[in-house]
């Protein structure tokens, strides 16, 4: 009987992580990481929490309990990073359930830890991330918008371009107005060190910002810096050839990752699975200048999703000569090849067309409700409400009927209908 509540309670809570349009596809793996990140109790709790952001009084209400009652646990779930308890402007805070990824997976290796087995933990989340393939690719290929996006290492844009790039397309700017700014251990390569695998780049460069940060610096799992320390260590990772993986928002960004090719989930996956652009590109693309490019294929080992190969120059006096080629269908737009060339063989170009990310992580939600048929779950939140469950049923019957979904789907919904909605109302 013990052995089937337990059971129960974890898959309840992979039921409500599967809610939100980044999920988890159930698996033994994937009850092992929850068993060690929760107890049976507080995965009962977790998975009667709504999807946006709520109150203590909504999670006492959730748990048909006292507002007290409700805070101790609210409190002890956030001090371990597996809730985010957000300021507002009263003094009080919202809390919200972050997803698998980017959430609390990366959250429960930012720091050292003693109360969790950090090795087993990544052991677990190895298995799941990069053996079984089934969260990996539901987290990148699920849907048309992408998690995240790459930032252009701004020093490589060319002069003439640089007022091409926006300021949200900057991560320079991202740093400047962050309300907080945290840093803390990378995920990927203290996952990757406790298998005995993790490269020589910098650990320590993980960053966080806004809300995100207010919580993960508020409860040690990222330490507080002011901005010009944060521009430093932008600078060591354009330095160490790292790319710059942040939120596919245009507004208040929560996390810039400083990846490496050879750690990072989304780069790994991209190789593995041959995945066009598991994260959305920037604006720019590599332009090689042939006659400049001597074949030494530096740019060829810095490229993280192997972008860059080393072809025929099909020059007849020179048989044997390669020169670079890009492959635009795998093509970060990063601007690290440019960074690596001894020769300044390759510069950056503006893309023809321009990739546009939603608005905030409110129109990203919605998007990819759309795109991967959960949008019901996010109009109907209430967990406990009957005639919420029966219409979020039905609104789900609907949207497979691939007409209507297809035509929510249609960008004018995507793009011009959702950013006028979010001008006016607060998700």
């Amino acid at each position: 009987m013990a052995h089937r509540t337990i059971k129960s309670g974890y898959e309840s809570l992979v039921h409500r992580l599967n809610k939100f349009p980044q999920g988890a596809p159930p698996s033994e793996l994937l009850f092992k990481i929850l068993k060690v990140l929760f107890s049976e109790r507080e995965a009962e709790l977790v998975s009667l929490l709504p999807i946006k952001p709520f109150t203590v009084t909504q999670a006492a209400h959730a748990w048909k309990t006292d507002v007290t009652t409700a805070q101790q646990h609210l409190d002890t779930l956030a001090g371990r990073a597996l809730l985010v308890d957000l300021p507002e402007e009263d003094g009080k805070h919202v809390y919200v359930l972050p997803p698998p990824m980017a959430g609390f997976f990366e959250f429960s290796m930012m720091r050292i830890r003693d109360d969790i087995d950090q090795k087993a933990l990544a052991e677990l989340f190895y298995q799941y991330l990069n053996v079984e393939e089934e969260f990996i690719k539901a987290l990148f290929t699920g849907s048309e918008t992408p998690l995240g996006r790459a930032f252009v290492q701004e020093p490589m844009v060319p002069e003439e371009y640089a007022l091409h790039v926006l300021d949200y397309e900057r991560a320079t700017e991202v740093i400047k107005t962050a309300t907080h700014i945290g840093v803390s251990i990378c995920y990927c390569r203290h996952k990757m060190q406790h298998l005995g695998r993790d490269c020589s780049a910098p650990k320590d460069i993980c960053m966080t910002f806004n809300g995100s940060a207010h919580s993960l610096i508020r409860h040690g799992f990222a330490r507080a810096i002011e901005a010009p320390e944060c521009l430093d260590l932008l600078d060591l990772a354009y330095e160490e050839n790292l790319v710059q993986f942040g939120e596919n928002i245009r507004e208040h960004v929560n996390f810039i990752c400083n990846c490496c090719g050879c750690c990072c989930e989304a780069m790994t996956a991209a190789r593995r699975f041959g995945m066009e652009h598991p994260v959305q590109t920037t604006n720019f693309m590599p332009e090689l200048q042939p006659a400049a490019c001597t074949g030494c294929g530096k740019c060829v080992a810095a490229c993280p999703v192997e972008a860059m190969a080393l072809v025929s120059a099909n020059d007849p006096h020179q048989p044997a000569k390669k020169i670079a080629k890009v492959d635009t269908n795998r093509c970060l737009g990063c601007g690290v090849c440019v960074r690596v060339c001894p020769n300044d063989a390759i510069r950056l170009e503006p893309r023809a067309q321009r990739v546009i990310s939603p608005v905030n992580s409110s129109h990203r939600a919605i998007v990819m409700a759309i795109e991967r048929g959960k949008l019901q779950n996010l109009i109907f939140d209430n967990q406990v409400s009957k005639s919420h469950r029966a219409l979020a049923a039905l609104l789900g019957v609907i949207l497979r009927l691939p007409p209507i979904k297809q035509a929510m789907a249609s960008q004018q919904m995507k793009s011009r209908y959702l950013e006028a909605l979010l001008t006016r109302l607060k998700y």
